[in-house]
């Protein structure tokens, strides 16, 4: 850890000797929450640290004390674990030197560095779309079958999640992304739920009209080479299909659940990117699949400059509608909570959430019959807007597919809701009759 550096520095630089005690009070910290969680104690009230969220938490906290459900082994799985990172971010908040400190910053820039032949062939695959981007366009089948690549490049990127998957060697992380169309046709079958040609049917309605713009928003879970999937779908949704025009990513605030996109990693993706030294150079990569990244890339930074690639912290309040990705609830109480978030997603063409932690949110983290359709594990929020949910299965809560399908899953594979091995793509259109 940098504090650890720091101590063995012998520098007597007042500054650096804060920090070293700061980072040394961090470790403390971090000590002894690990104590209490393994001892079923009951989680402390989040200090105010100047940073938003605090009352809600410590209010959810005092409504579980009340029913005796304020302890890390009877607390909801869902609050306990929201909670867990934002007492966290509170002793990096608290001091002077560490602030701004992501502590999984290295841990996610590794397993990036790890991904450097998928990202070669796609940005191969998106080099040679360019070449073809006139004829697409005038090609709806084509358009179809290609996006249906997306969905599941998109999809299965989120298997590298560094909260869930921590140990993976680097061979392991390549298998895991392995991009080759003979592999998306193989996962096929583990798509349990596949609404790929309900949402591409919707696409396709959509009217494109001189002048206007159809926004894509995406809801964005893992760092790395899961957001470079996600700016590589976005990227074909705005260059080769004439209905969406602006595409709005919307990232946590703080780094979360290890491995989630803040604002910082989205940067620095693109300038990791955009630097030859970057990844290994020892890697099984070609001058012209390495010329196909870099024009990728600044047609991203172009797009950037040009708003058509936007944060949703550069949106209009766009903070405080951010700040709701990190909070303690389902999203099911979006309207009422970030009424403001809500609004301007309900003016979206599509949402795309990415990701288990995601999906867990829209469905209330509740565990449904399997058989509960999507739009009622989604409750209010339902219809509010088109809703597309990419995730691979990492938890219980699993909707909308068959009670046979579960059953047998059941017999062959026990561990099928959390091992990440079969994925959920659910998509709800928004309600026109309101």
């Amino acid at each position: 850890m940098e504090s650890q550096a720091l101590a063995n520095s012998g520098s007597t630089d007042p500054a650096i000797q804060l920090k070293i005690e700061e980072g040394k009070g961090i470790i403390a910290k971090a000590s002894h929450l690990k104590y209490r969680m393994a001892r079923d104690q009951e989680l402390e009230m989040i200090p105010d640290d100047g940073e938003f969220y605090v009352h809600e938490y410590n209010s959810e906290l005092e409504k579980l004390s009340q029913f005796g459900k304020n302890t890390w082994f009877t607390a909801p799985w869902l609050y306990a674990e929201c909670y867990l990172y934002r007492l966290f971010r509170s002793y990096f908040k608290q001091s002077t030197k560490w602030t701004d400190f992501d502590p999984f910053y290295a841990k996610k820039e590794e397993t990036f560095r790890s991904s450097v032949t998928a990202i070669h062939q796609i940005a191969t695959t998106m080099h040679e779309l360019e070449t073809e981007k006139d004829k697409l366009v005038d090609d709806p089948d084509k358009l179809s079958v290609l996006f249906k690549e997306m969905v599941q490049m998109c999809l299965w990127g989120n298997a590298t999640d560094l909260s869930l998957l921590t140990h993976l060697t680097p061979s392991d992380i390549e298998h895991l992304q392995t991009v080759g169309r003979e592999a998306q046709q193989a996962r096929k079958e583990f798509i349990l739920k596949d609404d790929q040609d309900a949402v591409w049917e919707y696409i396709n309605s959509l009217e494109p009209r001189a002048g206007t713009v159809a926004r894509c928003d995406f809801v964005l879970d893992n760092a790395g080479f899961e957001l470079f999937t996600d700016l590589v779908f976005a990227d074909f949704l705005v260059t080769h299909t004439p209905y969406f025009s602006e595409v709005v990513f919307h990232p946590k605030l703080f780094p979360w659940f290890v491995s989630d996109v803040t604002p910082t990693d989205f940067h620095k993706t693109i300038e990791s990117l955009s630097l030859p030294t970057f990844f290994n150079a020892t890697a099984e990569t070609t001058p012209e699949s390495a010329h196909h990244l870099k024009e990728m890339v600044e047609r991203w930074r172009r797009y950037l400059e040009q708003g058509i690639f936007r944060l949703s912290t550069t949106v209009e309040d766009g903070h405080k509608k951010t700040q709701f990705w990190t909070g303690p609830w389902p999203y099911w109480y979006m309207e009422d909570k970030a009424n403001s978030l809500w609004r301007l997603l309900t003016e979206s063409g599509l949402v795309i959430f990415k990701g288990d932690l995601n999906y867990r949110k829209l469905a209330g983290d509740v565990k449904w019959p399997v058989t509960t359709p999507f739009a009622t594990a989604l409750g209010p929020l339902a219809g509010s807007f088109p809703l597309l949910s990419l995730r691979t299965n990492k938890a219980d809560v699993v909707v909308g597919i068959s009670q046979g399908v579960a059953d047998e899953l059941d017999e062959k594979d026990k561990g099928w809701r959390v091992n990440g091995k079969y994925a959920l793509v659910s998509f709800l259109p928004k309600d026109r009759s309101e």
